[in-house]
């Protein structure tokens, strides 16, 4: 993956850059910039105009989150190296809906989304993977709706770490249990106990700033299926372009990872 200013950029470190034939590709490529975000970086509020489409690299990770009366924000979808965040679904005619939000810092491609929409035009084929990245953005929607409203606190803390470590290969997850309270819209007591039971059961071990996940297994044993029925959905309309489940990366070159990964949560 290239950094700004270094070498030729690899598109592949997106995946879902990574699909489009050459032709296609090559339509975006003078339009893509590197880009450089950091966590909690807001790349849209409500009601802003969108107006850029960003494609999170590598580790990058990107929270859609929706904000309650109540001051809670609760997290709808992540987006990573699979997909594209801006202007997507909208096409980007009409305003945010929610927060989207950097969640963990790193690389990203980004264009605007007018130069999108006339790529678009001029392509069938790429109007065609875009459109199926839609519907697959719009399912994650849906099963993260049903989670939320279904599964206990453990079991969506343990998907989402899961879907976290899948994103970011051996890296580390930056990520308090404060923050993974406000992305799953619970108190951190409620947190705290679950992240506590999972170190008695020896999943995870936590430290000053630090988790090492031991047992990946018995992690995935905790979480409910909602991720493997999204990346199902991925693997249906876009082979290949949702990360794999043991984390392994094929076309951005990202290195497996085994049962243990060191992370960060406080």
């Amino acid at each position: 993956m290239a950094l700004p200013g270094t070498s030729a950029p690899n598109w592949s470190a997106n995946s879902l850059l990574g699909s489009l034939c050459p032709d296609d590709i090559a339509l975006l490529a003078t339009h893509l910039s590197p880009w450089l975000g950091e966590s909690g970086a807001a790349l849209y509020a409500p009601g802003d105009h969108v107006g850029t489409v960003y494609f999170p690299c590598g580790p990058s990770l990107v929270s859609y989150r929706v904000m309650l009366d109540d001051g809670r924000g609760v997290e709808t979808a992540l987006v990573g190296r699979e997909g594209a965040v801006g202007g997507i679904v909208s096409q980007g005619r009409l305003p945010a809906y929610a927060h989207a939000l950097v969640q963990f810092p790193g690389l990203f491609y980004r264009m605007g989304t007018r130069q999108l929409e006339l790529a678009k035009i001029s392509s069938p084929t790429l109007r065609l993977q875009f459109a199926r990245y839609a519907d697959c953005m719009v399912a994650q929607v849906f099963q993260s709706v049903a989670c939320n409203a279904a599964h206990t606190i453990e079991q969506r803390a343990a998907k989402w770490l899961i879907a976290a470590l899948d994103r970011t290969g051996d890296g580390d997850v930056p990520m308090t249990q404060e923050q993974l309270a406000s992305m799953l819209g619970v108190g951190r007591s409620y947190i705290s106990r679950v992240v506590q039971n999972m170190k008695a059961r020896g999943v995870l071990e936590t430290r000053r700033g630090a988790v090492k996940v031991h047992d990946l297994s018995e992690l995935r044993r905790l979480s409910c299926r909602c991720n493997e029925t999204v990346r199902r959905h991925f693997d249906d309309v876009l082979k290949g372009v949702y990360p794999s489940e043991d984390g392994s990366r094929t076309q951005a070159g990202l290195p497996r990872w085994g049962t243990e990964v060191s992370g960060r949560i406080t």
